[in-house]
């Protein structure tokens, strides 16, 4: 269909399939080999302090697994092994009205380390495309693609990435409560038009946190054997390996560690430019989160910052932060 009505006319369904088993990148290679400069830069942004990553018998860590294959901000053209048939079939699901994209989830299997000095190879194919589905965003249809990842033509992992591709659904704006005397450390606010916006990916590993969301409060996990503080959730302790933990509420006060201004690429949920910001809370702990209520350019490191939950509609709320000051001014509006 090329009118872009939304629908399964014309065998959509039957030609999408076509797809399935379709190489996308045979004989892909890394941009670089793994070495230790990316694996420090990676560690640092994630704060894993496993000594397992340092020295000279240090391996890659695992969720590493991608960062190998990727292709940098110069994007794909003139690389070795990709074919047009990712772009194809976006392209067939574009012109049938589902214009919109979201990941939704990624799965990894680690079969042996990587160590600096390994030369990564990998190749890719469209493993599966569903049928056409109805979610909360809108109706669409998930594209599963595999990518099988070697290190000196040994097999070291595969990489499962898992993508929407979605017309997205009209939803009226809705107007939300601030709650008055609650817990005394955040608000909630309005976001005003906010279809179509992203939901999280829930799991077992992280649904306590959004239910604290739902609850406006911010619970960070804590180990209950060496009382390390972590975010976001993970299903152990990365300082001790414990697997039990309990939670503690954040306070709520932050400042700006690092940012970057949004300009590209237009999406219709988001109103570009806009801040997204490393808040490094009170707690020891950092979470990527947008500042509000500031103009973008007004955004600096080191600004203070507060906890703030935002309603998107009536089944989205997400913490972001608004500049201390500016809070301070709100919070005492209307006596």
């Amino acid at each position: 269909m090329t009118d872009g009505t939304v629908g399964d006319g014309d065998g959509l369904a039957e030609r999408l399939k076509e797809y399935e088993g379709r190489p996308a990148t045979a004989g892909g290679v890394g941009r670089d080999p793994v070495n230790a400069p990316m694996i420090r830069h990676w560690c640092e942004a994630m704060g894993d302090t496993n000594p397992a990553y340092r020295g000279p018998d240090a391996v890659a860590p695992p969720t590493m697994l991608q960062a190998w294959t990727m292709s940098g901000l110069s994007g794909h053209d003139g690389r070795p092994g990709r074919s047009g048939t990712y772009d194809e079939l976006f392209a067939l699901l574009d012109g049938a009205g589902y214009t919109s994209v979201v990941a939704t989830d990624c799965e990894q299997e680690y079969l042996r380390p990587l160590r600096p000095g390994d030369e990564i190879t990998f190749d890719s194919m469209i493993e599966s495309v569903s049928g056409r589905k109805t979610t909360k965003l809108g109706t669409g249809y998930f594209v599963t693609t595999r990518m099988d990842i070697r290190a000196g033509g040994e097999l070291a992992g595969t990489h499962r990435f898992r993508i929407l591709k979605y017309a997205p659904a009209h939803r009226s704006p809705k107007t939300a409560e601030v709650p008055r005397g609650s817990s005394g450390t955040a608000r909630t606010e309005n976001a005003g038009a906010g279809s179509g916006r992203p939901r999280p990916v829930i799991n077992r590993d992280n649904a306590g946190f959004w239910e604290g969301v739902e609850r406006h409060r911010l619970l960070i996990q804590r180990c209950t054997d060496c009382g390390a503080l972590r975010f976001p959730w993970l299903p152990g302790c990365g300082a001790c390996g414990c697997p039990d933990w309990d939670t503690v509420a954040s306070g709520g006060e932050g400042t700006v560690y690092s940012y970057v201004v949004m300009h590209h690429p237009p999406f219709p949920a988001f109103d570009p430019p806009y801040a997204v910001a490393l808040i490094e809370l009170a707690e020891g702990v950092r979470i990527v989160s947008n500042v509000v209520g500031v103009p973008y350019d007004e955004v600096r490191i080191g600004m203070p910052v507060r906890l703030a939950f935002q309603r998107y509609d009536e089944g989205l709320v997400l913490p972001v932060f608004r500049a201390a000051e500016r809070a301070g001014a709100r919070s005492g509006e209307g006596g």
